[in-house]
């Protein structure tokens, strides 16, 4: 179990102040009278010792407090450019960062759990010690930002006013990671003592790149202390491992809906999205699916768009699901978006005036940004996040892509055209239909919807995908990914299953959602043909969410598996129709959903293989997939391996 302020607070060990006098003498140390003015407006002196400490351990030369002024911004922004942390483009607004090539996505060898004696943690993380981790952040980061400014921001990751809302404190030497911070966060300066107060709490995350140089990347670290819900990120700068208020804080989150209030919200790696349905009506769907497995262009195809990658949700008063995004802007995989399947995006990134910053991208003579799949002319030279680059180059004997499959931008929300106002609502949607997918090429049907709710929480610990380049290391390597959450889980798989079917079988709700299953990654090959290309097309997207939403009022009918409700031929060739305009074959349709026993057999035997090697997952997880492989087996034996939709009717 875990338990907050438990064991030795790292930062103020290394830091040693204690008191408030102190933390004052520091600020005026490293402060000139704007910015010492600025602190003097946080009255909460648990946040004040925070940051002195922080400021004691990493030694800046000087502190800057942004309040999220447009004055402020812009000098982080500027500071960022004269660092050559963010380089200036040809497209007014637009900026370009590069990481170091060897630190292009997650490094998760390099992160840790500070974990206290007989506490749990997630097998598949990486955890150290207290003692030792203080060991190891003292000696990497004492001293770590001299020559620096310190840059400070408070922000609320969720709308002000949100009961799930979490304030969160951003301190760097990294004025990109600054800059990054402001478009992706709500930056609350002067509201910041209210919510902390309002909520009880607060999350720090401390942060610097050194010298950011490729021979440091060996000692970089991410390291999380649960108890004190304190970051340390060192010798890096992908903002998967430096924006802690991003990831790092999720886990927090993740832990607080576990430990602190199992049952009443749930903390998810999501997408919110709203999609419009006959009458005029707006149906909210939420989402889970690992990085690069589809998250934002699922997210794209809603009518109002609420967010992309996270989710804080809660059981309200009516008994109602309600979800809001701890975030306010995107940082999205570039690779394959393009005009046809991505047109809400690339009129963003193709236009002036709007804020974006690009990562890791070829830049060409004129300064223009180009990447992977974006379905333009590629130019035959320009820079990229190796150095140099012109066509056909090769490494290892390997072509170098013109950018790395996780090459990303950041954007704020709100330059979206199907943008939705509810964003910012405190109240959040309403929730009526939850997702899962991943990248799975050859045994789930596009689409399937759970019996019940405890189902569809075995339905998100079921999700299998091949790794993708937003983790270091190898990819396409099939492997479980549970809930598309699992990296941020920071106690045992089976503590955070438990929380699941603890919120969504809890009796205050009383309009039970939708849970399904989505695979957009299903290929002719695995469907007896020879091309490892997708068996429909990325568009297709639409219809399976359009079937969803009908579904959730009662206004198409479905079919009975041993893997839950498929959809029926009929109504899908009408949707197929009215939403992308597309003619839907019933040949297609067998091949999508017929039951492919013996691969979902295997599928199944892998899972529950998986599971026991957990502990204190709770047994109903197992007898739930025991029943499906059982009716698996039932049906094989009457119809054989393959089964089309129409025997399952007729059985």
């Amino acid at each position: 179990m875990l338990k907050i302020k438990k064991g030795i607070d790292i930062l103020s060990t290394i830091g040693d102040v204690f008191s408030i006098e102190d933390a004052i003498k520091i600020f005026k140390a490293k402060m000139n009278n704007t910015n010492f003015i600025k602190i003097k407006k946080i009255s909460n002196n648990e946040i004040l010792m925070k940051i002195a400490n922080a400021i004691a351990m990493c030694n800046p030369d000087k502190v800057f407090i942004n309040d999220g002024s447009k004055k402020d911004r812009k000098f982080i922004k500027d500071l960022s450019i004269q660092k050559g942390e963010e380089i200036a483009l040809s497209t007014k607004n637009h900026t370009v960062h590069y990481d170091l090539k060897d630190e292009q996505g997650r490094i998760m060898d390099r992160t840790f759990y500070i974990a206290n004696k007989n506490e749990e943690i997630n097998s598949l993380a990486n955890k150290k010690v207290r003692k030792e981790a203080l060991k190891d952040i003292k000696n990497k980061m004492t001293g770590i930002m001299q020559g620096h400014t310190m840059i400070v921001g408070f922000y609320i990751r969720g709308p002000i006013g949100a009961k799930m809302s979490n304030p969160a404190i951003e301190i760097t030497s990294s004025a990109y990671v600054s800059h990054s911070a402001d478009i992706l966060y709500r930056n609350i300066f002067s509201k910041f003592n209210q919510e902390v107060n309002r909520l009880g709490h607060f999350f720090t995350n401390i942060h610097s790149e050194g010298l950011n140089r490729a021979e440091d990347l060996k000692n970089a670290r991410v390291y999380m202390d649960r108890s004190y819900q304190t970051t340390y990120s060192v010798n890096c700068t992908y903002a998967g491992n430096t924006l802690m208020m991003k990831k790092g804080n999720h886990r927090f989150a993740v832990d607080k809906a576990i430990y602190q209030n199992k049952g009443n919200e749930i903390s998810e790696h999501m997408f919110i999205t709203g999609i419009d349905g006959p009458n005029n009506r707006v149906t909210w769907f939420a989402g889970a699916a690992p990085s690069g497995c589809g998250k934002t262009t699922t997210s794209m195809i809603g009518t109002h768009f609420v967010g992309d990658d996270l989710a804080q949700m809660w059981i309200d008063e009516k008994g109602f699901i309600r979800s809001i995004n701890p975030e306010k802007g995107i940082f999205g995989i570039l690779k394959n978006v393009n005009k046809e399947s991505d047109p809400i995006l690339m009129n963003i990134l193709r236009k002036s005036n709007i804020e974006v910053i690009w990562s890791n991208v070829l830049i060409d003579k004129n300064k223009i940004p180009h990447w992977s799949g974006n379905g333009e002319k590629t130019p035959l030279k320009g820079y990229n996040f190796q150095g140099k680059w012109k066509k056909g180059m090769t490494r290892n004997g390997k072509k170098i892509p013109i950018s790395h499959p996780n090459a990303r931008c950041t954007i704020s929300s709100d330059a979206l055209s199907n943008y939705s106002n509810r964003t910012e609502d405190p109240k959040g949607v309403i929730t009526k239909i939850i997702t899962y997918s991943g990248r799975d090429s050859d045994t789930m049907p596009p689409v399937w919807v759970a019996i019940d709710t405890n189902h569809g929480v075995v339905i998100g610990a079921s999700i299998v995908s091949a790794t993708t380049a937003t983790e270091i290391g190898d990819v396409n390597i099939i492997k479980h990914a549970p809930w598309a959450n699992a990296p941020f889980i920071p106690g045992s798989l089976g503590d955070y299953m438990n929380a699941q079917f603890a919120f969504f079988g809890n009796k205050k709700i009383t309009n039970k959602p939708i849970m399904a299953g989505l695979n957009y990654f299903l290929t002719h090959k695995a469907r007896s043909g020879k091309s490892e290309k997708l068996l429909g097309e990325k568009k297709d997207v639409k219809v399976w969410l359009g079937w969803l939403e009908r579904l959730a009022h009662n206004e198409v009918d479905k079919i009975k598996t041993p893997i839950g409700y498929i959809p029926k031929f009929e109504d899908l060739k009408k949707l197929f129709k009215s939403e992308i305009n597309k003619e839907y074959t019933k040949k297609l349709y067998e091949k999508q959903f017929s039951i492919y026993t013996e691969n979902i057999i295997k599928r199944t035997n892998f899972l529950i293989k998986a599971y026991k090697k957990e502990k204190n997952i709770p047994q109903k997880f197992f007898r739930i997939l025991e029943k499906q492989k059982k009716e698996l087996i039932k049906i094989k034996n009457l119809y054989g391996s393959i089964i089309t939709p129409d025997k399952i009717i007729i059985s």
